[in-house]
């Protein structure tokens, strides 16, 4: 008989509806209140709070069939059929992630379309598909950051029993898969959890209130939240996790969340019997992170390294406003991949202020930073959701890729990146209430007219279009140049994966030359050496050996090799 609870200390009765009959529960002193009832294994339920009447979904609901304001269903995850018993799993240190949006991955942008990619991955060479957000949310399509039920699997990708499919597959296949997570803030639409009890705080952040991480009962919601991440991981056999812009998390206790859920992720990683990763995203270059818990640290598995994305954008591109401002210069890249952080206790301009700290090399392998070109944030979040494809040329495309996944940190690609993709990556929603979609439209044209943009180029949210525009377009894999740059990617991860000298971590091995005035880079690794030139007109670099990788077409000599504009060589030395 199945056992019904719920925290909720906030009402003074709480009921439980099955199947549309109402059970009495009790309560305890925490505030869990509990009722066993005779029920299907897939029925319908959700809690009536006092004497309103409203039938509100469970905080842990594991399945919202008909959407965030509905009741929830039942859900068992171990009658899921797996087939991955020979999966030993593997850490994310130093491997190649691919991060994709499912409805937009596909034309039918669900996760059964996504098993019928995933061939393609592998032979890309990746190990990891990292999904973004597939909690449930308002809508039927959005990026996901917006969820509200952060234990169920959002409905129109295909429920939990899809997750549960598609992760089967990619490792029955040798990829792992990570799950995008946030617990820094809730969606505006769906959220029912201050009616149960405290679980926001009078602290904000830029999405909205922040999560009570610290205050009064905060330690029923820090469990909610620990236990919908080892969830993911055991319950859907995830790898590991991303986790959404801890730095929004504000927790002034003595054992930070992150550091309680990294000591519990080991944990479950030693029950299981396979590595557990998770990956914060984070934008304060604190190496406590990813320090060690007995050297003081949270024992994080990596972070993302925006200073990475920025100093090899703006280098090559040319762009240079909002935060980008300090970067762009040769010097600022060489700093930036030779040190993990540009800014490391340094003055930010866009900031106003010092920023960071630090990185000790001697501790902290260059595995526990993600490298990359793009993200859903670094495309998404411009005004158009233009890519670098669509402002770049296919030289200026290949050093990006040359410098991020020649680097020896871990490595991210955004689905498309590639082979260049030709469509949008835009912000996207479809708010269901008249007066949220026209906010979430008119807001964000606003922001962006802030900056200058015209606010009729501004896509709208809302509009349909604007989804079906962010589509990948398939049939370009194969086309001319996109084929071309398509095959570089794979001989660049080929790169990584074969040559022992590129599976060194440590940062102190690795000898960065350049040249500002004539803007070419080049990255020793071992006898590996990447170099790059950045601007149009042809340079000589200090490079000899075998030609192992070239994009254009470089003249090796004994004495240094001529490269032609935006072109890159990779050689090994005898």
């Amino acid at each position: 008989m199945p056992e019904f609870a719920v925290w909720a200390p906030l009402p003074k009765l709480v009921r439980v509806e099955v199947d549309g009959a109402l059970h009495d529960m009790t309560v305890d002193d925490d505030g869990w209140w509990r009722a066993d009832v005779d029920s299907a294994s897939d029925a319908r339920y959700g809690f009536v709070l006092d004497d309103d009447p409203a039938v509100l979904p469970d905080p842990r609901s594991p399945r919202q069939p008909d959407g965030v304001h509905e009741r929830s269903q039942l859900w068992d995850a171990s009658a899921a059929q797996w087939s991955d018993r020979q999966w030993a799993g593997r850490s994310i240190e130093g491997a190649v992630i691919y991060e994709l949006h499912t409805g937009t991955f596909t034309p039918a942008g669900t996760f059964e379309a996504a098993i019928e990619k995933l061939d393609y991955l592998v032979d890309l060479g990746v190990d990891f598909v990292q999904l973004m957000p597939v909690n449930a949310f308002n809508g039927d399509h959005g990026w996901g950051y917006d969820g509200v039920l952060w234990y169920a699997v959002h409905e129109p990708y295909g429920g939990p029993d899809g997750l549960v499919r598609l992760i089967d597959a990619a490792h029955n296949r040798g990829l792992g898969v990570l799950i995008d997570a946030v617990f820094n803030h809730l969606g505006p639409s769906g959220n029912y959890l201050p009616k149960y009890g405290p679980y926001l705080s009078s602290v904000s952040n830029p999405w909205g209130e922040g999560i009570n991480l610290a205050g009064p009962d905060a330690d029923e919601v820090r469990r909610y939240i620990i236990d919908c991440a080892l969830r993911w991981m055991r319950d859907f056999h995830a790898d590991g996790l991303r986790l959404d812009a801890v730095h929004a998390l504000v927790d002034n206790t003595a054992i930070h969340i992150l550091e309680e859920m990294a000591a519990e992720t080991d944990a479950l990683s030693a029950v299981l019997g396979r590595p557990l990763s998770l990956i914060a995203e984070s934008d304060l270059n604190d190496p406590r992170l990813i320090t060690p818990r007995d050297r003081g640290g949270y024992g994080l598995t990596a972070q993302w390294d925006d200073d990475i994305h920025h100093a090899i954008h703006t280098a090559v591109s040319g762009e240079r406003q909002g935060y980008y401002a300090d970067f762009g210069s040769m010097a600022a890249l060489a700093t930036t991949l030779q040190n993990g952080y540009f800014h490391a206790g340094t003055y930010s301009s866009f900031r106003h202020r010092r920023h960071g700290r630090p990185l000790d090399k001697t501790l902290i392998p260059a595995t526990r930073l993600t490298a990359y070109t793009c993200t859903h944030d670094q495309v998404g979040n411009r005004a158009t959701g233009d890519r670098p494809s669509q402002n770049l040329d296919y030289g200026q495309l290949a050093i990006k890729a040359a410098l991020a996944l020649g680097s020896p940190y871990t490595a991210m690609l955004f689905m498309g990146e590639e082979w260049a993709a030709s469509s949008p990556f835009q912000f996207f929603s479809s708010h269901t209430e008249p007066e949220l979609a026209k906010a979430t439209a008119e807001g964000r044209k606003a922001e962006f007219a802030d900056h200058g943009w015209d606010a009729d180029d501004i896509p709208d949210p809302q509009d349909p279009q604007t989804f079906l525009r962010s589509k990948l377009k398939w049939d370009e894999v194969d086309e001319g140049r996109h084929a071309e740059l398509l095959a570089f990617y794979r001989g660049l991860i080929a790169l990584r994966r074969d040559e022992p000298d590129m599976a060194d971590p440590w940062l102190a091995h690795l000898v960065v030359d350049y040249d500002e005035d004539e803007r070419w880079i080049v990255l020793r690794r071992g006898r590996i050496a990447i170099a790059c030139n950045l601007s149009e007109q042809p340079v000589s670099v200090p490079v000899t050996g075998e030609v192992v990788l070239a994009w254009g077409d470089p003249d090796v000599g004994a004495h240094g090799t001529a490269l032609p504009g935006h072109s890159v060589v990779v050689t090994r030395a005898a």
